[in-house]
């Protein structure tokens, strides 16, 4: 995989930090885009195979202004996305929450997945990860719009499995369950937000929300990296449609 080039968005902490050091470690060059960028993800530039890219992929133009420094794209992995809990119900929602919601958990992926198909069908290769969710298939009105934007994510996944696989382009999707990153355990998180809500302590939020799982516990983000590299490689040359749920146990349905 030396020759191999990929693109990580939402790169700079949690799932896409770990992907982006995986990638690099399996001897991809990465580009790494973020909106802020991290220390974490400079100290990966010093590895000789991370190059960090800051782009708000919320605007239209932004992924072809990232696509304009690269000659090829091997692999994309699809990951920004962000959730806010709606304790206020499904009434609290206003269109523009719905909209903001849409733009990051969907639209990203339209938009980045649309540049880089044209690259891919030339070449006659490719790979596509997208980072979706477990709520993507358990609806909660706690998240209601992020549970709506990843089943939008997941059809629309496997709609471009179906066109672009004759082409040799791959197509697949990860859906973590809790996983132990910012998004869930850091100030402003969703174990943080819900303890705002309903006096209760953020630490007891997340615990209870482990132990839905069978495992008893949150994913670790190099764990859906792990599974991110495997299906973005070789290895899994005939894999393609497919949703991979990485949750403890979490969904309990066939």
């Amino acid at each position: 995989m030396a020759s191999r080039t990929a693109i990580v968005t939402g790169a700079s902490r949690g799932i896409g930090l770990a992907v982006t050091a995986a990638l690099a470690a399996d001897g991809f060059t990465v580009t790494a885009v973020s909106k802020g960028g991290s220390p974490e993800l400079k100290a990966l530039e010093d590895t000789g195979r991370v190059l960090p890219v800051l782009a708000d992929l919320t605007d239209p133009q932004a992924p072809d202004e990232i696509l304009a420094a690269l000659d090829q794209v091997d692999v994309l992995v699809n990951n920004v996305g962000a959730v806010r809990p709606r304790t206020g119900g499904f009434l609290s929602v206003t269109d523009a929450d719905w909209a903001a919601t849409l733009d990051i958990n969907l639209l990203t992926t339209v938009r980045m997945t649309r540049a880089v198909l044209p690259r891919m069908v030339e070449r006659g290769a490719g790979s596509i990860v997208t980072v979706g969710s477990v709520n993507a298939v358990l609806p909660d009105p706690l998240v209601i719009d992020y549970s709506a934007a990843k089943a939008a994510l997941a059809s629309l996944c496997k709609s471009l499995s179906k066109e672009y696989g004759p082409s040799g382009i791959r197509v697949n999707t990860v859906s973590p369950g809790p996983v132990a990153t910012a998004l869930w355990l850091g100030g402003g998180g969703v174990a943080d937000s819900v303890a705002k809500a309903t006096g209760a302590d953020p630490k007891a939020v997340a615990a209870q929300a482990a132990s839905q799982s069978v495992t008893g516990r949150f994913t670790r983000p190099e764990e859906v990296a792990d599974l991110v590299v495997y299906l973005a490689g070789d290895k899994a040359a005939n894999i393609t449609g497919s949703n991979f749920a990485i949750d403890g146990g979490l969904v309990s349905t066939i």
